[in-house]
């Protein structure tokens, strides 16, 4: 660790911890006696699984106490002295022998994986020694490997008071206990998300969106974030969820992804981020994670980054979404009355594709506008842009609004990869469009916060959803207008 350990935040880690056991090297033969391969062993390496490379990961930037049942044996002892050096470690008494993950490897690839040992269900707690550790916490991490720790009642009581008195962030696991009441931000995948509603009379094959809905009224939780592997998170934190598309990844090792996620998320939550925000943060780091290689480089590394990229902001989708299968129709309908928006959606949904709508003034398209279409059309197999009419954004933004005309604002969001079609329409607001058009999905940016929009009622009314999408700080059209005028002002004649 680096810099003042006094300033960092302290991150309380609670769940259970595992050894795995990297053993590696080299197949050129098969064995004589069975059709099965012969590896010649160059390397073994052992490191902390489970909770305890979340407390490693979160150690990189915090101060860290990891609260874990670990056994009295030599692999115990093994993850004791492999967590001394990062992580303070307050140790539960373990049932049983370590658990351990052992994975056969060569050239990069498992040959098989041999699971030994727990399941590591604490003893007696000391609780008298935790509580007084989760009331220094800033943030409460509880990764749950489903060995126990979250199903223990002394342990669950405890952390019920932590998440009254603060900031508690529960990585649920399908063996383990439900969140408590009162947690700031639950991140289940979506597989463990269906898993935790499998029971519910209205099914568990929702979308992400509305799994995470669910289960916030479910766990009575602040916020859930329903993680979707490369696609990002739907969070859930009152009203209409929001999207959080994840940066676009080339290859790369998941293994782990999980652990980043939260401990990022945990961080983030501990600076005083919202549980918007600190998902933001979380699949950023996350897909940086899998980008470097994963758990697999990080051991490599010994421990270490395989390689630290810098910062980037969340909703930065570096590559433009390219459209789905079947024609895009690349259509402005300039009339968004009477049969043009029921045509036009039949034809986006041939072959049984969804349809994603959006919309808005684009006045001056900026970075914002770009990043917000991108993580609209990820949802869904098509997309509609609803654009305000000049008449609409004169009323909407006064006199000398808009800066572009619509035919121009069009042709601009026409030429993006991630559009496949841009409707005018001259009302204040989309609802007569949506009416006709009937999207299975409408997104807006999240700028919108909490505030109920118009809207959403015509789009439920069709069987349709609403999720909110992230919006990029800094970026507006009014903002633009105002720097370019102070440009204007500032700028000598001669070069004007």
């Amino acid at each position: 660790m680096s810099g003042d350990v006094r300033a960092r935040p302290h991150v309380v880690v609670v769940g259970d911890v595992v050894l795995d056991r990297d053993v590696e090297g080299r197949v050129d033969r098969l064995c004589p006696d069975a059709p099965a391969p012969v590896l010649d062993v160059t390397h073994v390496r052992e490191s902390p699984g489970g909770a305890g490379l979340t407390a490693l990961l979160v150690a990189q930037d915090a101060r860290v106490t990891l609260v874990a049942p670990l056994a009295d044996d030599a692999a115990g002892r093994a993850l004791r002295e492999r967590l001394a050096h990062d992580v303070d470690v307050l140790a539960l008494p373990h049932a049983g022998a370590t658990r351990r993950k052992v994975r056969v490897r060569s050239a990069a690839h498992s040959l098989v994986r041999i699971d030994d040992g727990g399941p590591g269900t604490p003893g007696a707690v000391p609780v008298d020694a935790v509580r007084r550790v989760l009331a220094d916490a800033d943030v409460v991490l509880v990764s749950d490997y489903g060995a126990g720790v979250t199903r223990d009642d002394d342990l669950r009581a405890l952390l019920a008071d932590a998440a009254a008195a603060g900031p508690v962030v529960w990585d649920p696991h399908p063996r383990g206990g439900p969140p408590v009441p009162g947690v700031t931000l639950v991140t289940p995948n979506v597989g463990e998300a269906r898993g935790s509603l499998r029971d519910d009379p209205t099914g568990a094959d929702g979308p992400p969106d509305d799994l995470a809905r669910r289960l916030r009224e479910v766990w009575q939780a602040r916020a859930v974030a329903v993680t979707v592997s490369a696609d990002g998170a739907f969070v859930a934190a009152g009203g209409d969820a929001q999207y959080v598309p994840a940066p676009a990844v080339t290859g790369g090792d998941p293994c782990g992804a999980g652990d980043r996620f939260a401990g990022s998320a945990a961080l983030a939550l501990a600076a005083g981020a919202l549980p918007v925000e600190a998902v933001a943060r979380g699949v950023a780091d996350a897909s940086d994670w899998v980008a470097a290689g994963g758990a697999e480089a990080y051991r490599r590394h010994d421990g270490r980054p395989a390689a630290r990229t810098a910062p980037r902001a969340a909703t930065d989708v570096r590559r433009p979404q390219a459209r789905g299968d079947g024609p895009a129709t690349g259509v402005t309908c300039e009339n968004a009355q009477a049969d043009a928006l029921p045509a036009l959606a039949a034809r986006l949904r041939r072959d049984g594709r969804s349809l994603v709508a959006t919309g808005g003034c684009f006045d001056i398209v900026h970075a914002g506008h770009v990043a917000t279409l991108q993580a609209a059309r990820r949802l869904g197999d098509a997309l509609v842009v609803l654009m305000n009419s000049d008449a609409s954004v004169r009323r909407l933004k006064g006199a000398g609004r808009p800066v572009v005309t619509a035919a121009d604002r069009a042709r601009v969001l026409e030429a993006l990869d991630c559009v496949d079609a841009v409707v005018v329409f001259d009302e204040d607001d989309p609802r007569a469009a949506l009416d006709r058009l009937r999207p299975d999905v409408w997104a807006k940016g999240g700028d919108y916060g909490g505030a109920p929009l118009p809207e959403a009622a015509t789009v439920r009314a069709h069987g349709g959803r609403v999720v909110l999408l992230p919006y990029l700080d800094g970026r507006s059209t009014t903002s633009i207008i105002e720097r370019s005028g102070v440009a204007r002002a500032t700028t000598p004649k001669e070069t004007v």
